[in-house]
């Protein structure tokens, strides 16, 4: 159980349920395309960013807290952390060299590299650190459009290509953003164990009242763009307009009121977890979306 903790098992199941839901309830929805891709790829592709991702959550965990604490001495973390993360890089050059762009391994190099550095160093910096992690959020999301999506442009309809590819886009910034909430969420939830560590997070650096309207102002961005999409993209989705109004939209305004009287640690640890179920609702809205357009037509 500990060991589950160490790697951030439960992150890591909201990130494999993202990129399988964009599969199996988007991208294969989508008609008149062949994706580059074969299924039993595009698991080797969630695998390497599920192992990466562990890698990621244990050198953090290991270096905020010490491995002892998960019951192993620390050479064995790094070994773990190793190959982990070295696994992962290898499924990603496999895929690379699979769709003939190599290139593409920075894709898992960069978050590799921004994880490791947020935890050796990032962590300590301000906004630095929320700021990596929020990136990495994204770039799980933009992968799947790496790889799937971008290589095929010329052997299809290149229109219908190029729109699939925007909505991967517009899901990644979305991403990007409510990473940033939860992360600032959080910093405002360890405010008091960060200090005692030497941290230097916003709480930290301004205080938590002037942290709290920051990270409101991070949430009306993040009310802006569901409301900004629904109004350019689903207001012949009634179904799916609702989905967002009520799992997405609903929640994150709960957040909003609820950050001007939050006060203790409880308090943000409960707003935390209702961004957090907004990232789930957010990743299952695409399934919500494309069953809605094949409903209407």
């Amino acid at each position: 159980m500990k060991f589950l903790k160490l790697i951030g098992f439960g992150h890591l199941i909201l990130l494999a349920f993202a990129q399988f839901i964009f599969k199996y309830g988007f991208l294969d929805y989508q008609p008149g395309i062949i994706l580059n891709l074969s299924d039993a790829y595009y698991n080797l592709l969630v695998l390497a960013s599920v192992m990466i991702a562990a890698g990621g959550f244990l050198i953090n965990n290991i270096t905020a807290n010490g491995s002892e604490s998960y019951g192993l001495n620390e050479s064995v973390a790094f070994y773990i952390y190793g190959a982990l993360t070295i696994g992962g890089l290898i499924i990603g050059y496999f895929l690379t060299d699979i769709i003939g762009r190599t290139s593409f391994l920075m894709a898992f190099a960069i978050p590799v590299a921004t994880l490791y550095f947020y935890s050796t160093n990032l962590r300590q910096s301000l906004l630095l650190g929320n700021i990596a992690i929020a990136i990495v959020m994204g770039l799980s999301i933009m992968i799947i459009g790496f790889f799937t999506v971008y290589p095929v442009f010329g052997n299809g309809d290149p229109v219908h290509l190029a729109n699939i590819y925007e909505v991967i886009k517009h899901y990644s910034i979305f991403s990007v953003a409510l990473g940033l909430l939860v992360t600032l969420l959080n910093d405002l939830k360890n405010t008091d164990l960060d200090y005692n560590e030497g941290l230097n997070t916003l709480p930290i650096a301004i205080g938590k009242e002037r942290a709290a309207k920051i990270t409101f102002g991070v949430g009306i961005i993040v009310a802006g763009l569901v409301l900004y999409y629904i109004n350019a993209y689903l207001k012949e989705l009634l179904w799916a307009m609702g989905y967002l109004l009520v799992f997405v939209l609903g929640p994150v305004i709960y957040c909003l009121i609820n950050l001007w009287s939050a006060k203790t640690s409880k308090d943000f640890a409960v707003l935390e977890i209702v961004i957090k179920a907004v990232i789930f609702f957010t990743s299952l809205s695409i399934a919500v979306i494309t069953f809605n357009i094949n409903s209407n037509a």
